[in-house]
């Protein structure tokens, strides 16, 4: 119930224009991290393979809000962990470099699981939608997950959009832009004696 009425919150603040987006440093790998490490339990029990995939970056630090950006993820995850019945969960990252620190930070979290057939995947991101109602009773959920995952992904400056094959896997992909910041060991060295 917690989770629906936030959820709701959320929806609202969004739909008036009101979600304001914190703006703090953070490192963006650790954010990875610790919420596949959220998520390694369900993954566990459901006997999947839980991974990510990210480049070398120039710095692991970023200026933003890593609590969205951390629930878009869980969102995506949860839902890819949710919708696989065997083979892996794995989330790449890509990147580029837009303007001096600015970078363009590309998402994909991949799964084997149900797939979506492709006259649905329009309406994955309309709220309180299902793919059909047979899912909603099989999965539960309210619809509103991915709607709230694609409107912060458009405040964070990105977009979010799906490719699917059914009964192969799904890719959610989502972009944010960001400021990079130097790391914290260049930082160090340029601040010793």
């Amino acid at each position: 119930f917690r989770r629906v009425l936030f959820r709701s919150l959320d929806f609202s603040k969004i739909e008036a224009g009101k979600l304001d987006l914190e703006s703090h440093p953070f490192n963006l790998r650790e954010c990875i991290e610790d919420t596949l490490d959220l998520m390694a339990a369900k993954a566990k029990e459901s006997n999947l393979e839980l991974a990510y995939f990210a480049p070398p970056l120039k710095s692991d630090m970023f200026m933003g809000d890593v609590t969205r950006l951390r629930q878009v993820l869980i969102n995506l995850i949860g839902n890819a962990i949710k919708f696989t019945h065997e083979g892996e969960v794995v989330v790449y990252l890509t990147h580029t470099t837009l303007a001096d620190d600015i970078v363009e930070l590309q998402f994909e979290v991949r799964d084997t699981g149900i797939g979506i057939p492709k006259d649905r995947l329009d309406r994955l991101f309309e709220a309180f939608t299902q793919v059909d109602s047979s899912t909603t009773r099989k999965y539960g959920g309210t619809g509103l997950g991915l709607t709230i995952s694609r409107k912060l992904s458009e405040v964070m400056g990105g977009r979010m959009w799906v490719e699917s094959e059914l009964d192969v896997g799904s890719s959610f992909f989502f972009t944010a832009k960001l400021q990079q910041l130097p790391s914290t060991e260049e930082t160090r060295h340029d601040q010793s004696p």
